[in-house]
């Protein structure tokens, strides 16, 4: 029979592919490694999994980019983005890609796990601060203007050197 249990780990943090992949093993998975989007593709001609889990930054294309392949070669497939680099705009555009969680590293086995299945729980009392929804909200404004700082401090409604502020604050910390 055919293992159900199979995963694909898409991280270029060789210590943080090996210690997922070690601790989805003990959960009886069969386990693939690949540093990059262009080795998970590959790696897709011999191993089909039924759960992915893909880091964001990689060299060459993105996490993104590699969800999105990995969607069109099996819409089945569960995947979930693990990044330190957590926002909502690479939120949205991952789950518009296939991915069906996404999660901000560090987070364990049985969490991923949790998120295949759709019932990963916030932790209690923890909620994103001010500062970190006005840097989304600027930030997708930029997007939005195509990095145009005098357009996007136009459409905030603020000057462009408040603006021009804010990003080089944000920045430096």
């Amino acid at each position: 029979m055919k293992n159900l249990k199979t995963v694909l780990i898409v991280e270029d943090d060789q210590a943080l592919a090996t210690s997922l992949g070690k601790s989805f093993a003990r959960r009886d998975f069969e386990v693939k490694i690949a540093q990059s989007s262009k080795e998970a593709i590959a790696a897709l001609k011999i191993f089909h999994p039924r759960f992915a889990v893909v880091d964001l930054k990689m060299p060459g294309d993105s996490g993104l980019e590699c969800i999105r392949q990995l969607h069109e070669f099996d819409a089945s497939i569960k995947i979930v983005m693990l990044t330190g680099y957590a926002s909502i705009t690479t939120t949205i555009e991952a789950i518009k890609l296939g991915a069906c969680y996404y999660l901000a590293k560090p987070a364990n086995v049985d969490a991923i796990i949790a998120a295949f299945d759709g019932v990963v729980e916030d932790k209690v009392g923890k909620k994103t601060s001010i500062k970190n929804i006005e840097w989304e909200y600027i930030h997708q404004t930029l997007i939005e203007s195509d990095f145009n700082i005098s357009e996007a401090a136009r459409i905030l409604g603020m000057h462009r050197r408040t603006l021009a502020r804010k990003l080089e604050k944000r920045r430096v910390n």
